[in-house]
């Protein structure tokens, strides 16, 4: 029944998202970020992790999940290393997962060609 409570969240959450992007003059990367520093503040008053606890990969995968692990990044950076773990901290947590969307978009634009505007 978990992947039914995840499925449901990221739903959800996909739902407010259309609904801000059709009933605001927002355009769609000022929502990404709005995601992003959404995770990092849920994050950093201790909200986000219960949630995802509750929710699994509903809540986990969208952009949120992102801000949320970066925010878990610069917290372990700037306990190890102090001030200097702000800049490091969330390269190190995320390297991978961007690392891998770059090799797979690369990849992607390799095998399916670009359909340009004309």
């Amino acid at each position: 029944m978990d992947y039914i409570k995840a499925f449901v969240i990221g739903g959800l959450i996909c739902a407010a998202v259309q609904i801000l992007l059709e009933k605001t003059k927002l355009m769609p990367g000022r929502v990404m970020v709005l995601l992003v520093c959404t995770g990092v503040v849920l994050g950093a008053f201790g909200i986000y992790q219960p949630f995802a606890d509750f929710a699994g990969a509903g809540a986990t995968v969208p952009l949120a999940g992102f801000g949320n692990l970066l925010w878990k990044g610069v917290k372990e950076a700037v306990d190890e290393n102090g001030f200097i773990g702000i800049f490091m901290g969330g390269f190190k947590a995320s390297a991978v997962g961007i690392s891998a969307a770059l090799v797979f978009g690369y990849l992607a634009s390799l095998i399916f060609p670009p359909k340009m505007k004309r």
